[in-house]
């Protein structure tokens, strides 16, 4: 599937039902009370962490989120029942802003976790509840209130434990090949790595539970004046903000133009205009 690490999205949460105004109707019993059920509250639009998911490339196809609204409450007491919710499993690292106001609603870092990120509306009350000493009667029952509408936008921040850094052909994707089951191109032209690439590197006897295993991603190369947009700019270094190690990879050469030195400032550079 190809890596996609941002898309726009349209959550509408379900509309709280109406409440009902009814009385009760029974032989000899002329004068029944109120008796309107409440409306059922309208579903929610809830994100998921699915750790087997690497890419918001389905999500992306995706247009609208839509809840289900809560029934309307009805006579004899009866409350609507609530909207279902709308759940999407979506992959650890993916952060959830409101795309109109660029708020941040949230993020899913966990297996399981769940984000709201639009809220069913309240179900109305029905006339039951305005009943007084003075109106024994009341002809009032409140409405639904609507759902959350909202336009998002996602971004995937893949969760590692070590981000390798580098220029363009350092020997990123070799490294990661070797200690790892990771197989990224490899060849000898910038910007082989066009996507990060994940590898799970285990050390000891991992599966006899004496050893233990860590990430590691390896994204495309930098190059001086990517904060400006040469290359590939700065689109995949949020890959990396997570991490706990960052690994800068240099070339050391023979060769008369080379000055690994130079290499380590420049990122070094490109590193800081990105977040200090």
């Amino acid at each position: 599937m190809h890596f996609i690490d941002e898309c726009l999205l349209r959550a509408e949460a379900g509309k709280g039902g109406n409440g009902a105004m009814a009385f009760h109707r029974e032989k000899f019993v002329p004068f029944g009370g109120p008796a309107g059920g409440d409306g059922g509250a309208g579903g929610d639009v809830i994100f998921v962490g699915d750790g087997g998911k690497t890419t918001l490339g389905d999500i992306a196809r995706m247009r609208t989120l839509r809840a289900e609204s809560g029934e309307h409450g009805r006579g004899r007491d009866c409350y609507g029942k609530g909207g279902r919710s709308y759940t999407l499993y979506v992959p650890l690292g993916t952060v959830v802003y409101d795309s109109d106001s660029d708020e941040k609603i949230g993020e899913v870092t966990d297996d399981k976790q769940e984000l709201i990120v639009a809220k069913g509306g309240a179900g109305g009350r029905g006339n039951k509840h305005f009943a007084t000493p003075t109106d024994r009667a009341p002809r009032r029952a409140d409405p639904g209130q609507p759902g959350q509408v909202r336009n998002l936008r996602l971004e995937l921040k893949v969760m590692a434990d070590v981000g390798l850094l580098g220029l363009p052909n350092v020997g990123k994707s070799t490294l990661i090949s070797s200690i790892s089951r990771a197989r990224p191109k490899i060849a000898d032209y910038p910007f082989t790595t066009l996507e990060p690439h994940l590898g799970v590197v285990t050390l000891g006897e991992h599966s006899q539970g004496a050893g233990f295993s860590f990430v590691v991603a390896d994204i495309p190369g930098l190059v001086p004046g990517a904060s400006g947009g040469t290359g590939l700019g700065f689109r995949f270094l949020r890959h990396v903000e997570r991490t706990r190690l960052l690994l800068h990879l240099v070339t050391v050469s023979d060769a008369p133009d080379s000055d690994p030195f130079s290499d380590y400032l420049a990122i070094r550079r490109e590193l800081e205009i990105f977040s200090p």
